[in-house]
């Protein structure tokens, strides 16, 4: 999850990739047809494993993770942002690239394609959000500086905007077959439910992360862990807590962390 500031004082986390978009006027253009048939023939991917919480706190906050992009529609406040964060890893993993039509959103799903309508000028983008964000009271999604300059709305910083989101809710489970049988039996193929944990700290020595535990056990924790994996240059050794059955579990946890002097705790989802 990442903030700064965008544009004339504008704060969100970064974005990313896209496919489509599509700088149009009202009046039925040929850019605004092409925009309607590519909605309906979008069907969103399967969540993320990266950026897809059940929740997340930013700035005394607290954003619960739609469970799907299905009806979603609002109007509201846009923003955008773009140099200074090209290149910077967004919530999904990917980099930013303010040349790509990409969106950052507080708790749709990661990812969805959304269309974007300027409600000033009814121009129209179509871009992946892939990233959370903005944090700000009046705002419901930060664009690309592309996705911005298709809406003609970089030099006012902002603009009120429609946001809707398109095609089918990603499948529940993946079909394969194999190739060259004659009728072929479909195997589903599932990922194990994914669990919340509490991570309390992640340290490149694993003793660090044993001695962590061993304060974690003498001060009542019940059963903390360490899991080890490595970043692609080094290996880190986090010490979490979990899996918890809720919010509730989570505050009650990260309150009691806190009076041992541990104020960056934070929730992290993965496989049991």
């Amino acid at each position: 999850m990442t903030a700064g500031s965008r544009g004339p004082n504008l704060l969100c986390g970064a974005l990313l990739i896209s496919i489509f978009a599509s700088g149009c006027a009202s009046n039925g253009s040929p850019a605004q047809t092409r925009s309607s048939a590519q909605s309906r023939n979008v069907v969103n991917p399967p969540r993320s494993d990266r950026g897809n919480p059940p929740f997340y706190d930013v700035l005394g906050k607290r954003y619960y993770v739609r469970e799907s992009s299905d009806g979603y529609r609002e109007k509201g406040v846009a923003s955008w942002y773009g140099r200074d964060f090209h290149g910077l890893s967004t919530s999904s993993g990917e980099p930013y690239d303010m040349h790509a039509m990409t969106a950052a959103h507080t708790t749709l799903p990661i990812p969805t394609w959304v269309e974007v309508t300027n409600l000033g000028n009814r121009k129209s983008v179509i871009v992946k959000v892939n990233d959370r964000g903005p944090f700000v009271a009046d705002r419901i999604i930060d664009l690309s500086y592309a996705a911005a300059t298709a809406l003609d709305m970089v030099r006012a910083g902002t603009t009120r905007v429609e946001v809707r989101a398109l095609g089918a809710p990603a499948p529940a489970a993946t079909f394969t077959a194999s190739v060259g049988a004659v009728s072929p039996t479909p195997v589903l193929d599932i990922k194990p439910p994914a669990q919340m944990f509490v991570q309390v700290g992640a340290f490149s020595q694993r003793d660090n992360a044993v001695k962590l535990v061993a304060r974690l056990e003498a001060n009542g924790f019940t059963s903390p862990f360490v899991v080890s994996d490595e970043d692609g240059r080094r290996t880190l050794h986090r010490v979490r807590l979990g899996p918890l059955t809720d919010a509730q579990e989570f505050d009650r946890l990260s309150g009691r962390l806190r009076t041992l002097g541990v104020a960056d705790s934070h929730l992290v989802v993965g496989e049991p």
